[in-house]
């Protein structure tokens, strides 16, 4: 929904030298924000987007900015200390506030709303009540609610006062005009594929281009240079969208304890269209569903159940990639010679966590480091989170098992009902065969990241990874994910 707008101005041009004094990858509110911050200081800046700004997660998020993030703050107690905590808050803090004025200094459409974490039923009552817990003793305001005044189940909620949401599309265009207005560039349809490690770093583009750069800050949803194995580190997390109008949206912003968790939150109407009710959820780790259509359906039936009259005008998903314990990594890269920054493991939680992790990169280039920040950055993996992390490895493990075994006793063959794909052996590699609006085509079923057997979303119509999240068109281009480069076409059609 939030791409319906008009489109963003033309690509820039690179500089006739190629030489920046700082490169950023992605155009999404992390790269944005931080090229503003450094292009406000004076230095010469380029963003590289593969796509569109605003083609990635902040995108496609329900566009919502709090402090109260579902069950976040109990989770980062259970792994980490206090002060890490508290440092957490404070980026948090930090980030809001810096967003929130830029809007306003740009006249960008905010609305003040109740954040609202809620318990659907008595036995999700113990982690509201955490959460409550863990939130009051960290310094927000939240107060207990027993009833709320919305027509789908809840037994009981924790609410804070006065946070805020907007469409995210209207801020990252106000970055983005703001960024070139103070002397940087936004390269769209440039996908980066390798960054020098030794020396003044060299940013190597999908046409051959060698950019120049003093810094690099990798803004993507998960680095796409391997050095470091942040891929291992965070697991990645595709969850839906739905929008619908004819119903009266609640007057906050919801957000559900629930395996499968529900966020509602409301659109205002314009002079075009009434107010709309954005139902999102039913996530679940890229490519380890049976049916990822079948997690959209849940959402429909949901809110065909509680909200009488609704009528769907958009549906989309969204990825975005958990750490271990609940906190972002943000800083520089292993064998970048102190010179590549990352940011990665926001956990749909990237309006805040993402400006800043911005206000923490552009800090450390410019000399001006945050004091939450160090306490972020020199956080050790306590016992419970190397757990954590052992138990995403195996889960890798187990799902690339399985997705070869599925794919090894099935034969190669074009599926024959359209929307389709299906993957199966023929000769020694895997072949994922789809059927699109009566094209058929055919492609090498191994991700160019790691080589894990894709499965077919049935959803999105895309071949998915179910070790580490790359995604690849039906054609086997790349969508997002650590993977930078296509998958291998086979031009011979499987038999039917």
């Amino acid at each position: 929904m939030w791409q319906d707008h008009p489109e963003t101005p033309s690509p820039d041009p690179f500089p006739d030298d190629d030489r920046f004094d700082d490169v950023v990858v992605g155009a999404g509110i992390t790269g944005l924000t931080v090229g503003l911050m450094l292009a406000r200081a004076g230095r010469r800046v380029g963003v590289v987007e593969a796509r569109r700004v605003g083609s990635g997660t902040t995108g496609r998020t329900t566009g919502k900015l709090s402090l109260l993030q579902g069950t976040r703050l109990s989770q980062i107690l259970s792994a980490q200390s206090r002060g890490v905590a508290e440092a957490y808050v404070e980026a948090n803090r930090e980030g809001m506030a810096w967003l929130l004025g830029f809007c306003a200094e740009h006249d960008v459409p905010v609305q003040t709303r109740d954040a609202v974490t809620y318990a659907s039923a008595d036995d999700e009552l113990t982690s509201v009540r955490e959460e409550h817990e863990a939130a009051g003793s960290l310094g927000l305001d939240v107060r207990w609610a027993d009833d709320l005044d919305v027509p789908f189940p809840h037994v009981g909620s924790t609410v804070l006062a006065d946070q805020a949401q907007f469409d995210p599309m209207d801020v990252l265009g106000a970055l983005a005009t703001q960024l070139r207005g103070h002397g940087g560039t936004v390269h769209e349809g440039h996908r980066v594929m390798g960054v020098s490690g030794r020396g003044t770093p060299e940013i190597t583009l999908d046409d051959g281009r060698v950019l120049r750069a003093e810094n690099v800050v990798l803004a993507t949803g998960v680095p796409t240079l391997d050095r470091g194995l942040y891929f291992a580190k965070v697991e990645p997390k595709r969850s839906y969208i739905l929008a619908f109008e004819g119903v009266e949206p609640p007057p906050a912003m919801y957000i559900s304890v629930a395996s499968s968790s529900r966020s509602i939150r409301g659109v205002p109407g314009d002079a075009t269209t009434g107010p709309r009710l954005l139902v999102g959820g039913a996530g679940h780790v890229v490519g380890r569903t049976e049916s990822e259509l079948s997690r959209v359906h849940e959402l429909r039936e949901w809110t065909a159940r509680h909200f009488d009259g609704a009528v769907e005008t958009h549906a989309w998903s969204a990825q975005d990639y958990a750490s271990h314990d609940g906190i972002p990594f943000v800083g520089t890269l292993p064998r970048g010679g102190g010179h590549i920054y990352l940011a990665t493991g926001y956990d749909k939680w990237g309006l805040t966590n993402g400006v800043a992790a911005a206000r923490a990169i552009a800090g450390q280039i410019l000399g001006s480091t945050p004091s939450w920040a160090k306490v972020l950055g020199r956080r050790i993996t306590r016992p419970r989170g190397a757990a954590r992390i052992a138990s995403l490895n195996v889960g890798v493990g187990l799902a690339a098992t399985r997705s070869l075994v599925r794919a090894e006793f099935a034969t190669a063959h074009t599926p024959t009902a359209d929307g389709a794909g299906a993957v199966g052996r023929d000769g020694v590699l895997p072949v994922g065969t789809s059927n699109l609006e009566g094209r058929t085509c055919s492609v090498v079923a191994l991700c160019t990241h790691l080589g894990g057997t894709l499965r077919w979303n049935d959803a999105e119509k895309s071949w998915d990874c179910p070790l580490h999240g790359s995604r690849f068109s039906a054609d086997g281009e790349v969508l997002e994910g650590p993977a930078t480069k296509a998958l291998l076409k086979r031009d011979a059609s499987p038999e039917a």
